[in-house]
C-alpha cells in the first residue's frame, strides 16, 4: 500500500463533546463519517455513513449530545476533542426562543415569534450561532427569516451587500443555507465605515420590508427572524447596533464574547429589549486579512461557478449603450461649497454615473431592479451581479460575466468596490 494513502482515525466523543479541526494547507482535504451515534456540524444533523468533505480554509467542529464515533480521514492541521463548549447555552437560546415561537402560535396572538439579534466584535463565532438557530428552528419546522448586516462576507448573497433569506430547510453540510430568491440591496463596500449614511439607510430599508414580510407570511411571523452584524462594535459601529435593533424592532441581543459591548446594550436599548452575555466557541478562529479576502474571492467565484454542484456562467459583450454605470456616494465637498438646502450626508448618498472604461475592469456590478435613475435607486434591491472581464473602449463594448444567458435583466447597474479576477 502507498505511504501517501489518506490517514484515517477514528474519534469516539462523550455526551456534550466536539471534534475541531481546521484545513490550512494549500489544496488539502479531508472527509468526515459518523460511524455510529448522532452529531451535527452547526445545528445540521449528519447522517450515518455519508461521507462529507472540507477542504482548504475549513474550521469544523463536529458536536455530540448523545455520544458518537467519528472518522476522519485525510490531512488536517489540528484535530482534537473538546469536553467544554457553550452549546449548551446556545441550545437554551434555542429553547427560549422556541417557546416565545409557541405563544406566537396560539389563536388571536397579538406577538410576533423571536426577533434576534447576534453582535459581537470579529472572529468570535457570530455567523455560526446565526446557523445553529436557523437550523433548530428549522428542525421544528419553522420557517424563519435570515438577515445578514454584514458587507465584509456575504453570507445572504456576495460581499458589499446586506440582505435576507427565507430559510425552509436545515443548511447542507458543505454549502449551508440554499440561496434561493434572497432579498439583496447592494451597499459596494467591504466596510460599513466606507459610507455611514448609505449603510444606515439601506439597513431601514431591509427592516421595513423584512417586518412587512412578517405581516404577510404567517409561518415566517411565528417563527421570527435572526440578524447577523459586523464585528465592528466601537463608535459608529456601535451606532449602527443601536439604529438596526431599533429599526428591526429587535426583542432578543446575543451578545458574544465581549462584556463591555453586553454592558453598553443593557444600558442604551429599550427595558423590554432582553440582552444576554454568551460564551464564543473555544473554536473559534481569528482570521488574518489575507483569510479574509481569500473568502471574499471564494464568495464572489462561487457566485459564479457554484461549490460542490458547478454552474456554468455565461460571458458575452453588453454595448455602452445598454448599461447607465452608477456608483453611489460623491466626494464630500467643504460646506462652503454645498447648493443652498444641501447637507454633507446627502452627497453619501448621490448617484454619480461612471463612464465605461478600464476603471472598471474586474470590478462587480450590481443589476438593480430601478427602471431609471429617477427612481429612489439607493433603496431598491437588486436582480443579481455580473463582473467586468473586459472593456472594448473601440468596439464600445463591456464583455462581462454573468449568471444567466443575455439580455441583461436591467440596464441600471451599480459599480462595487469589490473586484474578482476570473481565471476560468
Amino acid at each position: 500500500m502507498s505511504s501517501d494513502a489518506p490517514v484515517r482515525q477514528e474519534f469516539k466523543l462523550d455526551v456534550d463533546c466536539e471534534l475541531r479541526f481546521e484545513i490550512e494547507t494549500k489544496d488539502e482535504k479531508a472527509t468526515v463519517e459518523l460511524i455510529s451515534g448522532y452529531a451535527e456540524l452547526f445545528g445540521t444533523e449528519l447522517v450515518k455513513g455519508k461521507r462529507y468533505e472540507f477542504t482548504t480554509g475549513a474550521k469544523v467542529a463536529i458536536f455530540t449530545y448523545h455520544g458518537c464515533t467519528l472518522g476522519l480521514t485525510g490531512k488536517t492541521d489540528v484535530s482534537y476533542v473538546a469536553k467544554e463548549t457553550p452549546m449548551i447555552q446556545y441550545l437554551n437560546c434555542h429553547s427560549a426562543f422556541e417557546s416565545m415561537r409557541a405563544e406566537a402560535e396560539k389563536p388571536n396572538a397579538q406577538v410576533s415569534g423571536p426577533i434576534v439579534m447576534v453582535v459581537g466584535p470579529t472572529d468570535v463565532g457570530k455567523t455560526t450561532l446565526c446557523r445553529i438557530l436557523l437550523n433548530y428552528a428549522v428542525r421544528q419546522g419553522r420557517c424563519p427569516l435570515y438577515v445578514d448586516l454584514d458587507p465584509g462576507q456575504g453570507n445572504v448573497s456576495i460581499p458589499g451587500t446586506i440582505g435576507a433569506l427565507l430559510v425552509e430547510r436545515p443548511a447542507t453540510v458543505e454549502e449551508g443555507f440554499s440561496q434561493k430568491a434572497p432579498l439583496v440591496y447592494h451597499f459596494g463596500h467591504k466596510a460599513p465605515s466606507e459610507n455611514d449614511v448609505l449603510y444606515q439607510k439601506i439597513i431601514s430599508k431591509l427592516a421595513n420590508v423584512t417586518l412587512d414580510a412578517l405581516k404577510t407570511n404567517k409561518r415566517a411571523k411565528v417563527s421570527g427572524v435572526v440578524i447577523n452584524t459586523c464585528g465592528w462594535v466601537k463608535g459608529g459601529g456601535y451606532r449602527h447596533l443601536l439604529h438596526a435593533a431599533k429599526e428591526f424592532k429587535v426583542g432578543a441581543i446575543l451578545v458574544l464574547d465581549q462584556e463591555r459591548l453586553y454592558n453598553e446594550l443593557l444600558r442604551d436599548v429599550h427595558k423590554s429589549v432582553s440582552v444576554t452575555f454568551l460564551s464564543k466557541s473555544g473554536g473559534v478562529v481569528e482570521r488574518s486579512k489575507q483569510i479574509r479576502s481569500e473568502s471574499r474571492d471564494l464568495r464572489i467565484r462561487e457566485y459564479f461557478y457554484g461549490h460542490k454542484s458547478p454552474l456554468y456562467p455565461h460571458s458575452f459583450d453588453v454595448k455602452f449603450t445598454e448599461m447607465k454605470i452608477f456608483k453611489i456616494g460623491a466626494p464630500a465637498l467643504p460646506a462652503s461649497c454645498m447648493p443652498l438646502g444641501m447637507k454633507a450626508e446627502d452627497n453619501m448618498t448621490k448617484l454619480v454615473a461612471v463612464q465605461p472604461g478600464h476603471n472598471i475592469l474586474h470590478h462587480i456590478l450590481a443589476i438593480s431592479f430601478a427602471e431609471s435613475a429617477e427612481e429612489d435607486v439607493i433603496r431598491t434591491n437588486v436582480a443579481g451581479f455580473v463582473c467586468v472581464g473586459n472593456v472594448d473602449l473601440e468596439r464600445q463594448v463591456v464583455t462581462v460575466l454573468s449568471p444567466q444567458p443575455r439580455p441583461l435583466p436591467n440596464t441600471i447597474m451599480l459599480l462595487s468596490e469589490l473586484q474578482f479576477v476570473d481565471n476560468h
